[in-house]
């Protein structure tokens, strides 16, 4: 009976520990994403919380393992995302469009500086967003070719290594303040430029067409275009 009840009292604080440690991250999270990583501090993260510093040093070692929480949530939250685009899209273009507008509807609430942040001030989370990027979104990226030209869509003949290796380093590339400095370059504006044009390089006529079917749909809710 005391091995029960123990067993019972142990996997109930373990409850309530993975509870508070979410609820930091979901916080820390949510501050990041408004205010960039560096500006927020552990004494910001404590008071948004209603706890104390200590508290939250309790649970977390320093910022770093806050960070990678974040992040973690990110990548979790990315990798549902971007599957669920892939199987309700109905072909490769449709897919595109569809990824514009979780790209966008992400970037509107977003930091410019959380990648600067994270490479500058926390390399490991940086490391992992990497691996991340090269591997999950890659795979995404390649499939959406291959699809695109099984449809007749996209052109035969591009080389769906180098593309999707483009087309994964271009997106990130709007976050380098030296290349798009935020008080110059609207993000989400910036996304669809490019977005665009690599769309354009790819389609076929037939994707070609799909491509201004999508557009008239998308002009319904929000423009895309000047």
């Amino acid at each position: 009976m005391e091995t029960l009840v123990t067993k019972k009292v142990s996997l109930v604080l373990h409850t309530l520990i993975m509870e508070t440690k979410e609820r930091i991250v979901k916080k820390a999270h949510e501050l990041f994403m408004l205010y960039g990583i560096r500006s927020v501090s552990m004494d910001e993260i404590a008071a948004h919380l209603g706890m104390s510093k200590k508290t939250i040093y309790q649970y977390f070692e320093d910022k770093d393992a806050i960070v990678d929480g974040v992040l973690n949530i990110e990548i979790e939250m990315n990798e549902k995302n971007f599957t669920q685009q892939q199987q309700n899209a109905e072909n490769a273009v449709h897919e595109i469009f569809l990824d514009i507008d979780l790209i966008q509807e992400m970037l509107k609430g977003m930091n410019p500086s959380i990648l600067f942040d994270l490479e500058k001030y926390h390399p490991t989370a940086y490391k992992k967003l990497n691996d991340h990027k090269n591997n999950f979104y890659y795979g995404i990226m390649c499939n959406n070719l291959k699809r695109g030209i099984a449809e007749n869509v996209y052109k035969e003949d591009i080389n769906i290594d180098i593309l999707s290796r483009f087309r994964v380093s271009s997106i990130f590339l709007i976050f380098n303040p030296e290349v798009f400095p935020s008080l110059k370059y609207n993000l989400t504006e910036t996304f669809w430029e490019i977005t665009a044009n690599f769309l354009h390089g790819l389609v076929t006529v037939k994707g070609n067409k799909l491509i201004d079917k999508y557009k008239v749909q998308s002009k319904k809710s929000k423009a895309y275009d000047k």
